[in-house]
């Protein structure tokens, strides 16, 4: 009886066979810049069929994502940069190393400490490299949706101490009041002719300069 080949092998062969010379056209005309934008699609995708609560769907945007990685992989592969073996190795490497509160006896009381301690070991893999962070603000991808990079350079400056965790003078508001404030601030940006997104990222630049220049000060 002929064994069953493991699943990964046998998607990663398809790939290959898919740009072969005897493959797919719109496969071989592919390169990593023309991807680019179909993985942060079905991410998207990803997200709407975990919100669903639909197994089925989310199984099929799993793949799908899983095949951009494939993909990508193929292409390093051709070139001679990495292939996907080595990239799973990286990954479980970073997460054997990052995780020393489970795989080593490092003792944590909570996430934040988690966090904290997550940031020192990365900035110490990264530290005499190319790919070393000057900034604590470093590393948050350009690309974001802009409420998101708010989101994590918020985070990034709170972990830093640049910023309180709160406001100084937090308004009493619930979820709900603050969700209709902000679609009311987009709303009103559109009446004007605004993009609200630009206008966020703009805010955004403004408020990472001030930071890094108060982190300067710091050191």
């Amino acid at each position: 009886m002929k064994k069953k080949k493991a699943a990964i092998a046998e998607l990663l062969e398809v790939m290959a066979r898919l740009r072969s010379s005897q493959g797919c056209p719109w496969d071989r005309a592919q390169d990593h810049r023309s991807l680019r934008y179909h993985a942060v699609e079905e991410v998207y995708e990803l997200i709407d069929a975990i919100e669903s609560g639909d197994d089925h769907e989310m199984a099929e945007e799993l793949g799908d994502l899983l095949l951009q990685v494939v993909f990508h992989c193929q292409l390093a592969q051709e070139r001679g940069a990495f292939d996907f073996d080595g990239v799973a190795r990286r990954i479980t490497d970073k997460l054997l190393r990052r995780h020393p509160h489970v795989f080593g006896d490092v003792k944590v009381k909570d996430v934040d400490e988690v966090w904290a301690n997550w940031e020192k070991i990365k900035k110490a893999e990264k530290h005499g490299t190319r790919h070393a962070r000057a900034s604590a603000l470093d590393g948050i991808p350009r690309h974001l949706p802009a409420l998101m990079r708010a989101e994590k350079l918020l985070k990034k400056a709170c972990l830093a101490k640049l910023i309180g965790a709160e406001p100084s003078r937090p308004p009493r508001l619930g979820q709900g009041a603050l969700a209709r404030q902000l679609f009311a601030l987009a709303r009103q940006a559109q009446a004007r002719g605004w993009s609200a997104e630009e206008l966020l990222r703009r805010e955004i630049a403004r408020q990472e300069r001030a930071l890094r220049r108060r982190e300067r000060r710091m050191q």
